[in-house]
């Protein structure tokens, strides 16, 4: 009988109302950044027989509760708003998206970081900051793959630590760049700040009208949310499938030698010789079971499009169909931020930081290389088209 998500639900909800009053206290910080804090210090200040218990609500939060938000997502955003704004804005948007997203993985491989790591790096800072990450994470997932893995963590932090930052720096620069302006000061800030709640703080200053170019620029990089993660799923299938002749043979073996070892690590030594037994057993035997055990996993893929994506586009449909009053479209976007923070508060539960001090520097320094290369190509952008 599996453990109840009650436990974590609830710690999820208590942490959610928590965040939500940091906001009214300190309305600069994001419910969702104050929700991912909220996460860190619960994964690394509370004791372990807490978290265990609370683990599977917790998994609950960090992948239904977020994909539920990221859904109500797109009701933020209506496809007039965007075209009101010129073809001229939404080349420019599409080019600085796509720059970030793609130039940021090239660096990060070219440092050396692991897995994920590049991907989710350049999805957070490229098109809508923590949503993307998460929504990023579940359609490169590879099947088998720990619920812990703390690559979308480190994603999220970074995101959160740049976008606080430029809070702090865009306002500080609008002068030295000329952006005297409160739309063009607006349009660089949507095109570069992470989330959507940073967009608004950065803006501020600016007044009611780079506020509103801000966040309208903002939403037409969450528009390239669904057609990005459809098409890094459809590459990413595509390679399993290349790689799957040359791994049929000997990653299945190495993998089924592997969870035998680990087996007799969780039960003991009493399951250790059993183990070891089963490894010295002739190759043919794994190769066996590995060829009945190979298209099963590779079944497991996640979809292309995920329902959670569909279902974002189809809220961007019905925004645009107006089909819903301002009230109902007040009380989804509180709705929407509730949800997101219990997500981010999930996913920061994951963070041990004394696994995450092992990560290096590099990591780091691929946030702030990233930041600056968006920045940088929304400058140029808004230059070229105001």
């Amino acid at each position: 009988m599996g453990k109840s998500p009650i436990p974590g639900l609830a710690l999820t909800a208590g942490a959610v109302v928590a965040a939500w009053f940091a906001n009214r206290m300190w309305p600069a910080l994001s419910p969702l950044t104050a929700a991912v804090v909220l996460g860190v210090l619960a994964a690394n200040l509370l004791p372990a027989s807490v978290m265990t218990a609370a683990r599977p609500g917790l998994q609950i939060a960090a992948k239904r509760v977020m994909r539920l938000g990221i859904v109500l997502l797109g009701l933020q955003l209506a496809l007039g708003d965007v075209l009101k704004l010129g073809w001229q804005m939404l080349v420019l948007v599409v080019a600085v998206v796509f720059a970030t997203f793609f130039g940021t993985q090239w660096l990060g491989r070219r440092m050396g970081l692991p897995g994920r790591q590049p991907l989710l790096i350049a999805t957070g800072f490229a098109i809508c900051g923590a949503s993307a990450v998460a929504a990023m994470e579940g359609v490169t997932r590879r099947p088998g793959e720990s619920e812990d893995d703390p690559d979308p963590v480190l994603a999220v932090a970074l995101v959160t630590l740049c976008g606080s930052l430029a809070i702090l720096v865009l306002p500080l620069l609008r002068g030295p760049l000329g952006l005297h302006d409160p739309a063009v000061f607006g349009h660089w800030v949507g095109a570069s700040v992470h989330d959507v709640g940073q967009v608004v703080a950065a803006s501020s200053s600016g007044g009611a009208t780079a506020v509103n170019a801000a966040v309208v620029v903002k939403l037409m990089r969450v528009a390239m949310l669904a057609p990005m993660v459809a098409g890094t799923a459809v590459a990413w299938r595509r390679r399993a499938a290349g790689a799957q002749p040359d791994e049929a043979v000997a990653a299945p073996v190495t993998t089924s030698v592997r969870s035998k070892v680990l087996a007799g690590v969780g039960a003991g030594s009493s399951g250790s010789s059993g183990s070891a037994g089963h490894v010295d057993q002739a190759p043919a035997a794994g190769v066996a079971a590995a060829a009945t055990d190979h298209p099963s996993s590779s079944a497991k893929h996640p979809p292309i499009v995920p329902l959670f994506v569909a279902g974002f586009l189809a809220m961007i449909a019905i925004r645009t169909a107006g089909a819903l009053p301002a009230s109902t479209l007040g009380a989804a976007k509180q709705l929407q931020d509730l949800l997101l923070a219990g997500g981010m508060f999930g996913l920061g539960t994951g963070v041990r930081l004394r696994e995450l001090a092992r990560t290096g520097a590099k990591p780091l320094a691929l946030g702030l290389a990233s930041w600056a290369l968006i920045a940088s190509a929304a400058y140029i952008g808004v230059r070229l088209t105001s």
